[in-house]
């Protein structure tokens, strides 16, 4: 089925809405702000996207989608954590991290919009993992990796110190190593 232009645009907007919010971040921007940092009107991305809360909650929804695929290739040749790991501590991606943690905190304090992004933002992942290891992943284990990573990750967007929070992350990966070793 072919996609309307109105979907097509909407898909162009957000692709370029993530790589401005990744190069630049979001901090107190406008819509009027974003929409003129992308090339468009805010009423288009009033059109599109319904708000600037709900803006923001398509992009951090956008760019999880996009790690769940990558975690996909991940977990299946092998590499699992670490890589996810490496992937995520890019710094170019420091912007679009602290915009999941602003619209997750937000969601947990009941904040319309944003209560919309829970608890998929956690159901979500462990369904992929459970699905992309043909559900051999134990699920508590998959959801300890998980929130390790969203501490690290918190713990790296809060303080930028790149080699603690990577010497945390390296440990996390050598004891899930051992774990692992020893269910042998």
């Amino acid at each position: 089925m072919a996609r309307t232009p109105d979907l097509l645009r909407r898909r162009e907007l957000l692709d370029a809405l993530v790589a401005e919010c990744a190069e630049n971040g979001v901090g107190g921007r406008s819509l009027r702000e974003l929409a003129e940092a992308v090339g468009t009107s805010h009423r288009m991305l009033l059109h599109h996207f319904g708000s600037r809360d709900e803006l923001l909650l398509a992009i951090v929804d956008d760019v999880e989608r996009r790690q769940m695929e990558l975690l996909r290739e991940l977990i299946t040749d092998g590499t699992g954590f670490a890589a996810m790991w490496d992937h995520l501590r890019r710094p170019e991606l420091r912007a679009l991290e602290r915009l999941f943690f602003e619209c997750y905190a937000r969601g947990a304090q009941g904040e319309s919009p944003f209560t919309t992004m829970l608890p998929g933002a956690v159901d979500r992942w462990l369904d992929e993992v459970q699905s992309a290891t043909d559900a051999a992943a134990d699920p508590a284990l998959a959801r300890l990796g998980l929130a390790v990573m969203r501490g690290l990750l918190l713990d790296l967007v809060g303080t930028n110190d790149d080699a603690g929070v990577d010497a945390a992350a390296q440990h996390f990966v050598e004891l899930i190593g051992s774990l692992e070793n020893s269910a042998r």
